[in-house]
């Protein structure tokens, strides 16, 4: 089927498998909510598909929430996550009376002013944090994100100030953490309520679980995941004295698996000892590992579909762009790696697995490359969900150029 889709929509070409991201989703049904973290993979017809698995959505941007909305989320379905808010998306935040969750103390004085009584979370940073990557860490001194545990009560003042309406506390302090640093949050959180004699409805769990990127890593534990949660939520109920709504904020772990980037090599070289694949993706396609250094999977196919075989080679993958750093193997920083696959020819192509999380998302139109076509499988069902953008497309901002010769 990949090779079809291959001939019909050319290369490179995002795939998604709705039935992972389905299964994914039923991983966390013991959540009472389930809030996508749709940076991770906005298009809206995956919107579609999560608001149809009863998820609701987070939205860290203007953009995000007209997304939302036209997916077929309702503004009550709708939180907005920030640490600031131009004058634009405050304008419509307001007037649209979407939720923010807020990360700073002016979001809550500027919503305040205009709208006394609007929902409002805080997302809280308890002073640290942890991720796959330090740019992934979004907990501690380093992170922009969050209000700063110590500026809770200020937050407080400013809640009673504006008649805000305080319907729950946020607190994630990275993408990837482990068991050690979410049992870390959960105390966290248990901690915030209790000293600072917070009544809430709402606690959110944020997000952060990862995905086993590489072979030999293992799963994240769902039940275990939320084992951790639910001990602290009881805690908080049991000193509220009611009931706590359990919210997680996933993002990757609903649908990194379920992507793959399907690329065409189109050169293949040796540059002194290096072995180097080039491919006709880059980063604009996928930044991860040029951004954080990360590590896909990858397999090679010939036209026919069948899988290339050979005794395998240390090899280099890089993309088209002229950019030095435009590598699909390299280590955070931008050390070159090379990675054992089998013996590639010009005309074969390679798919990089588990590239559905901020891949499509974070594209770009760098070295003037249109954005690339997605498809998403539904069982036998094959449907375009962006068609491959045009150059017109691309250049219509820029209007017409005309010049006196």
């Amino acid at each position: 089927m990949l090779q079809d889709i291959v001939k019909v929509y050319g290369t490179p070409v995002w795939i998604y498998d709705a039935e992972i991201i389905r299964k994914r989703i039923s991983d966390l049904k013991q959540f009472d909510t389930i809030r996508f973290a749709q940076k991770a993979c906005s298009n809206i017809h995956i919107l579609s598909l999560m608001k149809d698995q009863g998820v609701v959505v987070d939205a860290v941007s203007k953009g995000e929430i007209e997304r939302a909305m036209v997916a077929g989320f309702s503004k009550d379905q709708i939180v907005f996550t920030a640490d600031l808010m131009d004058r634009e998306t405050l304008d419509f935040v307001h007037h649209n009376d979407i939720t923010i969750n807020a990360g700073s103390l002016d979001m809550l004085s500027q919503i305040g002013e205009l709208h006394k009584g609007h929902k409002v979370w805080i997302r809280v940073n308890p002073g640290f944090g942890h991720g796959h990557s330090q740019k992934a860490n979004t907990g501690g001194e380093t992170s922009k994100h969050g209000i700063w545990y110590a500026d809770v009560q200020q937050a407080l003042q400013l809640i009673r100030q504006y008649d805000l309406n305080l319907v729950g506390v946020h607190m994630h302090i990275g993408s990837g953490a482990d068991y050690d640093h979410l049992s870390q949050v959960c105390e966290a959180m248990i901690n915030l309520i209790k000293q600072e004699n917070l009544d809430v409805e709402n606690i959110s769990a944020g997000g952060g679980l990862s995905v086993p990127y590489k072979k030999e890593e293992m799963p994240i534990d769902p039940q275990h995941y939320f084992s951790l949660w639910d001990k602290a939520r009881k805690e908080i109920e049991e000193h509220l004295g009611h009931k706590v709504n359990l919210e997680i904020e996933p993002g990757r772990y609903l649908v990194a698996e379920s992507g793959k980037l399907i690329t065409e090599v189109r050169a293949v070289k040796t540059m002194g000892s290096l072995h180097y694949v080039l491919v006709d993706a880059g980063f604009t396609e996928l930044v991860r590992p040029a951004m954080y250094g990360s590590y896909h999977e990858m397999t090679a196919s010939t036209e026919n579909g069948n899988a290339v075989e050979g005794h395998p080679i240390l090899s280099v993958v890089a993309g088209p762009l002229c950019e030095s750093g435009d590598m699909f193997t390299q280590e955070e920083g931008g050390f070159v790696q090379t990675r054992l696959l089998p013996p590639i020819k010009v005309g074969d192509f390679i798919t990089i697995h588990n590239a559905g999380a901020y891949g499509s998302s974070m594209s770009s139109n760098y070295n003037s490359r249109p954005l690339c076509p997605e498809i998403l499988l539904d069982g036998e069902n094959v449907e375009q969900i962006r068609r491959r953008q045009t150059m017109s497309e691309l250049l219509a901002l820029e209007g017409i150029v005309e010049r006196n010769r």
